[in-house]
């Protein structure tokens, strides 16, 4: 296997997780900068910080992602369809952060992976993709939109006779552990899918093999070049979840960010099942808002969000295939 080869498929893995700091990393506190419970700055050292530490709670969803969705090919071809995969995620992720969607970093990669995959006549694990990718693509964003609505009744009912100041007040403080515990669940989420994908590049250059452990120097390269990522910042997505879906305050965004850390660390122990950041956040917002009234929800920004989980996949799939395909021209 040429060393080479193996060398650059790393060095790309590592740059996407690199984009997915400054894309996704801007959901787990959107919501503490929208409500200024924290500066712009002080959130991203924090989630950075955050991320970091949350690389390194689990490899369950990385074992998904290295053995669950495609069969491991092997050779140059493999090698191949690994960088063609991680090509049309960063692609689909560099047009999605221009434009400020929110897209799903995570469902990027699953795009690229299976597109590339049927490119180079790969065997893809349908049965994977359907239970670890699909049914929780659907049913993460549901399960945060109804539990971030009761979670917020529950608060509304609990500080019903509070003094409205003291109350938000009060909030602001909550919201740096909610933030806090929302940058763990990404760091614990997305550092260990681009963790499955070096393990696959690792195992395709002989270098290791399946079902071994995952070595430390990955965790903490994953993890290092997502905390990076996130200390670049994604000051588009941010305006997007903190501003344009609902203008939110305090009791909300705690509310919203404990939902969604509650959602992430369930999928990542119960389901090794690797779920959109991106999803769950957007959903337990657009469900916080609606407490107050369903017209407070800006629901045509929502819809364009939700609009965009469903192109992601085939989308980064196309890019993954075409680039696939210009590489075996090239190289194959």
């Amino acid at each position: 296997m040429d060393t080479f080869a193996l060398v650059v498929t790393i060095a790309v893995a590592l740059f996407f997780t690199y984009t997915n700091g400054f894309h996704d990393s801007a959901n787990a506190i959107a919501t503490s900068v929208s409500t200024r419970a924290l500066t712009p700055r002080a959130a991203l050292a924090m989630a950075a910080v955050m991320n970091l530490a949350g690389a390194f709670l689990g490899s369950g969803v990385a074992k998904t992602v290295s053995e669950g969705l495609i069969a491991t090919p092997t050779g140059d071809q493999g090698m191949m369809i690994l960088f063609a995969g991680l090509v049309g995620a960063i692609t689909w992720n560099m047009v999605t952060w221009y434009y400020g969607l929110p897209s799903s970093s995570s469902h990027a990669l699953f795009g690229g992976l299976v597109g590339a995959a049927l490119a180079g006549a790969s065997t893809v694990h349908w049965d994977g993709v359907l239970e670890k990718i699909v049914i929780p693509m659907v049913l993460s964003p549901i399960v945060g939109l109804v539990l971030g609505y009761f979670v917020m009744v529950v608060i509304l009912w609990i500080f019903r006779d509070a003094n409205p100041h003291k109350a938000k007040r009060g909030f602001r403080i909550a919201q740096t552990v909610s933030a806090a515990g929302m940058a763990l669940g990404h760091g614990l989420q997305d550092a260990q899918k681009t963790m499955g994908v070096v393990v696959m590049a690792l195992v395709i250059g002989g270098v290791e093999d399946e079902g071994d452990a995952i070595p430390v120097w990955v965790k903490i390269s994953c993890a290092a070049m997502l905390s990076l990522g996130t200390y670049a910042g994604g000051w588009r997505i941010m305006r997007t979840l903190g501003r344009r879906i609902i203008e939110l305050d305090p009791p909300q965004g705690f509310a919203a960010e404990t939902t969604a850390a509650g959602v992430m660390y369930t999928a990542s122990f119960m389901f090794q099942a690797p779920i959109s950041t991106t999803h769950v956040i957007t959903s337990a917002i657009m469900g916080v808002g609606a407490t107050k009234r369903v017209s407070a929800v800006r629901w045509g920004v929502a819809k364009n969000i939700i609009l965009g989980w469903f192109i992601t996949m085939p989308a980064a799939a196309g890019v993954a295939a075409l680039s696939y395909w210009i590489v075996n021209l090239a190289f194959g």
